[in-house]
């Protein structure tokens, strides 16, 4: 190995001790000597160094997985599903097994794993419509190389979209706190997101099928050569769930304009119909049902007002994963400031929603 482990902000220390530690977990696999081991600049939830060659070009991916979110059996999962996503002419990044030929190490620290690079570049906003078209395309591709697929997930997560939950958590934060500093200002949030979703809720259809879905379709969850995108990463969240939730979420991320440390964010109706473009155009015969296609304007919506109701409650609560410290004197300033934004967003959306389902019908003629 050459090179020295280095980071640029965040606990200097910290870091470091993990960088050595990735040192020594590197040994489980070959053909490393040489590489050059840094700190990728992105990812919140796993720890993510890049092996770079002599080059400078990116020929591995090591993550130590996040015990507290994800079970190292996941990778069952992921690498259980992705030859279907292959075998549809899709990229997909693959796991490279250790000297020993598991999918995994176990180390002190927790669960390491190494992975095959995809794509060139990714990207936190879309440079273009003409990106954001072909990002949806290829989710349509994806889940057209998942749908029917039978399997039996060894590693489920608790239901990451269940609005009503999410909502009777937040007026629970409300009792639980009643002397806390932002509750006034929950409070109307809490008015204002229950009201909102129970307009939401009469115009959701009752039952869409449950399919194989990503789970965290974020933009930068995509990767890309050029203008065109070539593969989905991060696959831990794969799961079963609808599509309104699963593009819901991708359009509550790919269509806010403002940031997501914003009090106000708009929604980009433009980005919305590129979208809906792209993924129309290769949905393919596999589907989605008329119910599903009626479902994504409204499921947007819901999502910024689950993600709202989520980050209210936690204002309250006091926590946070990745409280920015710097810009904010709390993890309640930093949550409450997001649950205005996310509700703000909802809003937008539902006052917006006659305008997107023309522009999801056009993509659609």
């Amino acid at each position: 190995m050459v090179g020295e482990p280095r980071a640029d902000g965040g606990d200097l220390a910290c870091v470091a001790r993990v960088s050595d530690a990735a040192y020594e977990v590197l040994r489980a696999w070959e053909a490393v000597d040489g590489l050059t081991l840094r700190p990728a600049a992105s990812g919140l939830i796993n720890t993510t160094f890049l092996l770079s060659d002599d080059r400078g070009q990116t020929v591995a991916v090591l993550q130590r997985l996040h015990g507290g979110v994800f079970r190292p059996t996941v990778h069952l999962d992921t690498d259980g599903l992705m030859p279907f996503v292959r075998s549809a002419g899709l990229q997909a990044p693959r796991l490279i097994r250790t000297r020993s030929g598991a999918l995994w190490h176990e180390a002190e620290d927790g669960c390491w794993r190494m992975m095959t690079v995809v794509g060139a570049s990714t990207h936190d906003v879309a440079p273009s419509l003409a990106h954001v078209a072909s990002a949806a395309g290829l989710v349509a591709r994806f889940h057209g190389a998942l749908a029917g697929v039978d399997w039996t997930f060894h590693h489920v997560r608790p239901a990451p979209h269940d609005t009503a939950a999410r909502l009777s958590a937040l007026q629970g934060a409300l009792v639980e706190h009643r002397g806390h500093r932002h509750h006034d200002a929950v409070a109307g949030l809490a008015d204002q997101l229950g009201a909102l979703y129970a307009q939401i809720a009469r115009d959701t259809p009752a039952a869409l099928p449950t399919r194989i879905v990503h789970g965290d379709l974020k933009l930068s969850n995509v990767r890309f050569d050029g203008e065109t995108a070539v593969a989905l990463i991060d696959l831990d969240t794969l799961a079963h769930g609808t599509l309104d939730a699963e593009l819901g979420d991708a359009m509550r991320s790919w269509c806010g304009r403002g940031g997501e440390d914003a009090a106000a964010i708009a929604v980009d109706i433009d980005t919305f119909g590129a979208a809906m473009r792209g993924y129309a155009s290769a949905a393919g015969a596999w589907g989605p049902t008329e119910d599903e296609w009626a479902s994504l304007v409204v499921g947007t919506a819901r999502i910024a007002a689950e993600l709202a109701m989520r980050f209210a409650a936690d204002a309250l609560a006091e926590r946070y994963f990745g409280w920015d410290r710097a810009k904010f004197a709390s993890a309640g300033d930093h949550n409450l400031l997001r649950a205005r934004g996310q509700a703000s967003l909802a809003a937008a959306v539902w006052a917006a929603r006659r305008e997107a389902e023309r522009e999801l019908a056009a993509a659609r003629a």
